[in-house]
Formats: C-alpha cells, structure tokens, sequence
C-alpha cells in the first residue's frame, strides 16, 4: 500500500534565462526598439544609446548592449535590456531580446510589449517604396495614384 505524501508541486521556471548572443556578433552603439501600448493601440519607435533609457507608458527602458551579427548585419540584433516597473519600483524584464525571436525572450506585462527592430550600425536603414497601384478598366496609372490621395500630379 502506497502513502501519498501533500507536497508542494514542483514547477518548470516561468522565466528561463534569456539565450546570450552568438560569439562572432558586433557591437553597435545604439539600437532601435518599439512599444506597442495594448490599450490604445499606439506604437512608438525608441532610438536608444548603449547606457540611455527613455520611457514608454509606466517603464522605464533601459539598453545594456546591442549586437549583431558581424558578417550580415541586417539579418539580426540582440539587446541586453533591463525594463523597470516606474510605478511598482520592479524589474519586469532584465536580459536579451532577439529581434527575429522576439517571443523568445519577450517582456511579460498586461499593458504593453517591447520589441528589438534593430541594431544602428551606421549604415542607412532600408527604404521601402510603396507598391504602384494597378489601374482599374478604363483608368491611366495616373488616376488609379491620384485615388489614393497621396501623390500629386505632375505639372509639366
């Protein structure tokens, strides 16, 4: 006959360390990360320096360290980010985020969520043009860019 024992359930860590970055990374002096707050659905971009912190909502962000990947710098970065809780005086996220896995390593909070773009490495960020409009039937190219409201027509 078997005695069953009330112990305590032993349970796998909620926060398990955040992976460290590859060794053959580069350093870069400055990272651009991204809030979304949840409730009003606001995004904001945050240029941050090695060593600065800005704020977003109630937290207060704070970059360690940004690197990226040496040989391609445009495919990766990872920042070492300590964010703290202004209101609760509490470290809620302190290690790396990567920016292709952000849910790997992701800030845990009911209100918002902070994500890594990328690493500023002095190069000039990619520009994206936007995709020409089809014309419809019985429409030039002109007409179907002027609907959208956001180019002029050339005056010649």
């Amino acid at each position: 006959m078997a005695v069953l024992l009330p112990l305590p359930a032993l349970a796998q860590d909620d926060n398990p360390p955040a992976p460290a970055p590859p060794s053959g990374a580069a350093r870069s002096d400055a990272a651009l990360l991204r809030g979304l707050d949840k409730i009003t659905g606001t995004t904001r971009d945050m240029p941050l320096k090695v060593g600065e912190a800005t704020n977003f909502g109630r937290l207060e962000v704070r970059l360690g360290e940004c690197r990226y990947p040496a040989d391609d710098p445009d495919s990766d970065a990872f920042a070492e980010l300590t964010i703290t809780d202004s209101i609760r005086k509490q470290t809620v996220f302190a290690g790396w985020m990567i920016a292709s896995s952000p849910a790997l390593s992701a800030l845990d909070d009911a209100r918002y969520d902070i994500w890594v773009v990328n690493c500023v490495t002095g190069k000039a960020p990619l520009q994206f043009e936007p995709d020409p409009v089809p014309p419809e039937d019985g429409e030039t190219a002109a007409d179907a860019e002027a609907d959208l409201g956001e180019t002029a027509p050339i005056q010649p």
